[in-house]
């Protein structure tokens, strides 16, 4: 049984390899039928696992993500599995299949509509269409910060890291439909092509979410790994409109418990210079004016603050994440490359700065070593300096 499903494996690996070298893709849909008839989540996701454990690049993967969808398309067998979920009020599955109707809507009734017509009333409207588009965003930063740690932590990666790189291409090309539809020198043909474009990119991750994700999730989140997702939901938000019910039964408790120190009193945790409770220690981290990361000497995240002020999301489920799991798969080197630095001792620090919506977002990770010298982690410092750098004068007096 297992050298027939290596072979499957095989006869699904070189026909997508085919795909990458050019093969027509209704000649690889024939070749499909003849062979397989059908394929399960499971296989699609043991797949890509294989393709990048074999030497593929995650980007190459990507790049032809909407050709594997189309040859897929309705021979995913296993697509019924998610109906007990997609009838339960207010979970995170049904909150997600209601969401990609929404967005399928305002794409049909919204959007199409005035991708035939020329004028400006019909690029206002797109413009307001394409804004509401936009807001896709969270829907699909839900699914990478809150399901896929927990598909992850079952050795699951390789269908998370493709999606999440076509979510990004897609968010990249609503904006730059949006910059064309604000510039009043735009072709309105270019505008309509690549509005086209961006559509059938975003109904292709509707069926890949709807005939494959959410299966896959079904068959590997328990009860409690949903109450996490349905927990961290609100802080992200949502397409449009807020779910009418929340499914959150009880409390995840994921917290641990933290030993006390030696001669201290109960409760209390022990430094250099002092010793602070469990409460006050939490209450005062939470409330500096940045957020504060720390990763492990192995690149898991251990920890993180939740001040009022957020410049980045930062959902309970990132906890016993590898950070390379935690950023785009286009800029993870760039985090690999600090943290290894810092693990051999070439650097000590690294700084970054950026313009995100009206912030100027100050970036700093940080070597933490023992005494002894030897390596224990990272810490991230991100704030929004913009109004350090807008002060001016001086100020010696309390504000009334």
């Amino acid at each position: 049984m297992s050298e027939l499903i290596n072979n499957r494996q095989q006869k699904l690996k070189e026909l997508i390899l085919s795909l990458h070298a050019g093969k027509d893709i209704e000649t690889a849909k024939e070749e499909f039928k003849l062979h397989f008839g059908s394929i399960t989540t499971e296989e699609i996701s043991q797949l890509e696992q294989r393709l990048i454990k074999d030497g593929m690049q995650v980007a190459d993967i990507q790049r032809l993500c909407d050709v594997h969808a189309a040859v897929f398309d309705g021979s995913i067998s296993d697509i019924h599995k998610i109906n007990d979920y997609s009838a339960t009020p207010g979970h995170p599955i049904q909150v997600f299949l209601e969401e990609n109707e929404r967005i399928e809507k305002l794409i049909k009734e919204e959007i199409e509509p005035y991708l035939d017509q020329v004028g400006k009333t019909p690029l206002l409207m797109l413009r307001v269409a394409f804004d509401r588009l936009k807001e896709i965003d969270k829907h699909y930063a839900r699914k990478e910060y809150l399901c896929f740690p927990h598909l992850e932590k079952k050795g699951i990666t390789a269908p998370p890291k493709v999606m999440w790189g076509v979510d990004d291409e897609i968010r990249r090309d609503i904006k730059e439909v949006i910059n064309l539809l604000a510039d009043s020198s735009s072709n309105e043909q270019e505008i309509h092509q690549k509005a086209r474009l961006v559509t059938t990119r975003v109904r292709d991750m509707i069926m890949k979410e709807n005939n494959i994700l959410w299966p896959l999730l079904k068959d590997n989140l328990s009860f409690y790994n949903w109450i996490s997702v349905d927990s961290g939901s609100a802080e992200i938000g949502y397409f449009l409109e807020k779910p009418l019910h929340s499914w959150k039964k009880v409390d995840d408790g994921q917290g641990e418990n933290i030993p006390e120190g030696k001669g201290l009193k109960e409760g209390e945790v022990g430094f250099d210079t002092g010793s602070l409770s469990v409460e006050q220690l939490n209450s005062m981290l939470n409330v500096l004016p940045f957020d504060l990361t720390f990763v492990d000497a192995e690149g898991y995240v251990k920890y993180f603050t939740q001040g009022k002020e957020r410049v980045f999301a930062r959902p309970a489920t990132i906890i016993g994440r590898h950070v390379s799991m935690c950023h785009p798969p286009q800029s993870v080197h760039v985090v690999e490359a600090i943290i290894e630095s810092f693990r051999s001792g070439e650097k000590d620090h690294e700084d970054f700065w950026i313009q995100l919506k009206g912030l100027f977002v100050y970036i700093r990770y940080f070597a933490v070593r023992a005494k002894d010298g030897s390596y224990l982690g990272t810490l991230e410092i991100t704030q929004n300096i913009k109004p350090i750098r807008e002060l001016e004068g001086e100020k010696r007096l309390a504000s009334k």
